[in-house]
This record gives structure tokens, C-alpha cells and sequence, in this order.
């Protein structure tokens, strides 16, 4: 190739925004699939479809089931240079279906990642497009990681709907535990004093929590539901099961907590002369530790684009995401992205209805651009990366 046939860097720029227009109405269309056919954690077959679908149907070899998870994929482009990953994410919640707009991850982030596949070749870089499932619990991207999809990759990004342009998530850490009690059955009216009550202890233990959460700092949280209450009123509860979350701002953070909560949980069961066991997930998620080299880039083109990126100092989203664990083993952004009117919650039924709004649409199309454009500067500006490593080397 002569030093004239060469695209410049602003020439791949333009070209993977083209590209993504080319792609838009696709994209958009995949959007409203996964939307109207949402699934939960690792059972995301219909949106595995249709995302490693559209990836053959654009040239690219796909990785269906990644990981030996059935609804996890894997895509690389380019044949040299630093690796990019850019994450798709499609899982949806019980009952209020994409209230968190995974729909706009899953298509933002493969808009992102054929744009910058269709210039990876001449501009000197790679892009792995990944597939996570089961964000929403499940750690996907956690898995993924300790079975290889990570290795190799130089820094990661995705973005997240919202109901503003922000920089990034205020994301917690966060660990959950399955709860059970153990008590003794025995009819509630004739002989009460012979049995133990798992419900009071359930109960107590909550009442505890309620008291505690006076006492931890503003920005931690301790939530729970009761899973099993008992079989039936007139017979003492023997069995009861509750689950517990535990977020704060770092990973440190929840471990106190989580010895805290704990001790609540074993008050409760003391005093009803109850059996406890507490069983915490070995998938926690950790907080977001955005790299502000890669996020510099993404803001600047954003703007360029019309659509400046505000500050989380001025407006919050709060939230946990295994994202977070992706950020401790690599410069990552996750940088959220306006999808519904300002003062819409994420994981409510009005955030599902607009994220296939024609606000949304755009976004995921913006989206799309302004990652394939960062993952350019990645490529053909050195210093991008250099930057990241040494920011990520700090923390």
C-alpha cells in the first residue's frame, strides 16, 4: 500500500460515522427486536440470534456461545495493532422487561464494533466485539473474563442509557447473599410454644437492617426481600428465605457491610431461638473505575457530534454493574448516554417504554459513532493508550 492510499485519522473517523449510518436502520431494528422479546440472565437466546445474526450478515466471523456460555459471542476484526473491545449487553429484568434499555447497549455497542471492523485492516488495530450476558446479576462479563474473552484486549467500553448525557455511572459495588432460616413447625394455635418461629427470626433480622441503615454512610445501601414466609398461617413457619444486596462506593466498602449485615441476620435468628445460614454470591460486582484518557475522547467527539457529556457531580445515576470488575483488569469506560426525559429512573416501566423511543433510536446511533471513533484514536494515536495504562497503572 502507497504512503497516498493511507486514511488519515480524521478520514477513519468520518468514515466509520458513515458507516454506522449505513448500518442505522439495521441497528435500529435490532433494537426493537431485543426490546420486544426480552429475556433474562443467560437465557438470552432470541437476542443472541439476532445480534451474532446481523455480525455474519456483515462479513464478520462470529464465536456463537463464547465462553461456553449459550448466549455469550465473540467477534474480532484486524489482523494487528492494539485491541479494542467494545461490549454488547441485551439481558432485560423480570416483569418490566428493558427498563434498563439493554436493547441500546446491545446495538450501540455493535454499531461501534462493525464501524470500526470496517477500517480495523487500514488503520493498523484490532476490535473484539463481545457479547455479555447477564449483567443484571448474573456477572457475564465476570465470567468471560476468567475464561479468556478478555486476554489480550488493550481497553474496553460500552455506553448506558440514561435520561442525561453523563460521563459515567456513580456505580456501587455490590455482593449479594440467599438467606435461610430454621425454625421448628408447630400448630400456631394449639401448641405455638412448641415451636420456633423462622418468620420472627426473618423478620427481626430485617427490623435490625431498618436500625442499621441509620448508621452507614449516604452513599451505601443495604436492600432486601423476603423470598418464603411459611406454608400456611396456622402453622408456626419452620422454613423462611430471604436475599440481600449490600452496595457501596468501593469494594472495601462491602466487606464491612457485609459483616454488619450479617450480624444484624444473626441477632434476629438468636432471638427466636432460629437456625441461620447466610450465603454470599461469589459473583460481586466492583465499582466502575472509569479511565479518564479513554473518556476524554469519547466526550470530545460526543460534542463534536452535538451532544456534550455533562459532569456526575451535577446529576447521579446510580447503580452496579459487572462492568465495574472489567475496569480492574483494563483502562474501561461506561460512559451513560440520553435515552429518556430528564428525571426518568432507570428500572422503571416508563424508562422500558422510551428506550424504543425515536430519542432512544438516535442514541443508540450516536452511541455507536462516538465509540468507533474513540476506538480509532486508540489505533492511530499512541498516546491515547500510552495515557490509559499509565492512569490505569495508578489506581
Amino acid at each position: 500500500m502507497s504512503d497516498a492510499s493511507i486514511m488519515s485519522p480524521d478520514e477513519a473517523r468520518q468514515r466509520v460515522c458513515d458507516r454506522v449510518d449505513e448500518l442505522a436502520e439495521v441497528l435500529v431494528a435490532a433494537s426493537h427486536s431485543i426490546h420486544a422479546n426480552p429475556e433474562q440472565n443467560f437465557e438470552e437466546h432470541h437476542a443472541h440470534e439476532v445480534l451474532t445474526g446481523i455480525l455474519e450478515e456483515q462479513g464478520l466471523e462470529v464465536e456463537r456461545g463464547a465462553c461456553d456460555l449459550p448466549t455469550a459471542f465473540r467477534s474480532d476484526a484486524g489482523y494487528e495493532g492494539p485491541t479494542v473491545a467494545v461490549l454488547c449487553e441485551y439481558d432485560a429484568l423480570p416483569v418490566i422487561g428493558h427498563a434498563c434499555g439493554h436493547n441500546i447497549i446491545a446495538t450501540a455497542g455493535l454499531g461501534a464494533g462493525l464501524a470500526a471492523a470496517s477500517v480495523a485492516t487500514e488503520m493498523g488495530g484490532r476490535v473484539r466485539i463481545l457479547g455479555t450476558p447477564a449483567e443484571e446479576g448474573g456477572g457475564g462479563k465476570v465470567i468471560m473474563a476468567n475464561r479468556g474473552a478478555f486476554d489480550g484486549v488493550e481497553a474496553a467500553m460500552m455506553v448506558h442509557p440514561a435520561d442525561a448525557d453523563l460521563e459515567n455511572i456513580t456505580s456501587l459495588a455490590i455482593q449479594q447473599c440467599q438467606v435461610t432460616y430454621t425454625g421448628r413447625a408447630a400448630h400456631a394455635a394449639a401448641a405455638p410454644e412448641k415451636g420456633l418461629n423462622a418468620l420472627d427470626a426473618m423478620v427481626l433480622g430485617y427490623v435490625n437492617v431498618a436500625a442499621l441503615r441509620q448508621h452507614i454512610a449516604p452513599a451505601e445501601r443495604i436492600h432486601g426481600i423476603f423470598r418464603e414466609a411459611g406454608d400456611k398461617a396456622n402453622i408456626v413457619p419452620r422454613h423462611t428465605a430471604a436475599t440481600w444486596f449490600v452496595r457501596s462506593p468501593t469494594s472495601a466498602g462491602v466487606k464491612s457491610l457485609k459483616e454488619r449485615l450479617t450480624g444484624c441476620l444473626e441477632a434476629g435468628a438468636a432471638a427466636a431461638g432460629c437456625n441461620l445460614e447466610v450465603v454470599w454470591d461469589e459473583m460481586g460486582y466492583a465499582e466502575v473505575v472509569d479511565n479518564r484518557a479513554l473518556l476524554n475522547r469519547y466526550m470530545a467527539h460526543s460534542e463534536a457530534l452535538g451532544r456534550p457529556v455533562g459532569p456526575t457531580m451535577v446529576k447521579q445515576v446510580v447503580g452496579s454493574t459487572d462492568m465495574g470488575n472489567i475496569s480492574y483488569l483494563m483502562p474501561g469506560i461506561h460512559p451513560m448516554i440520553k435515552t429518556a426525559p430528564e428525571g426518568t429512573a432507570i428500572h422503571t416501566e416508563d424508562f422500558a417504554r422510551y428506550a424504543v423511543s425515536e430519542e432512544a433510536d438516535r442514541s443508540v446511533v450516536h452511541g455507536a459513532k462516538v465509540m468507533a471513533m474513540t476506538v480509532v484514536d486508540c489505533w492511530t494515536d499512541p498516546s491515547v493508550l500510552a495515557a490509559a495504562h499509565e492512569e490505569f497503572a495508578r489506581f
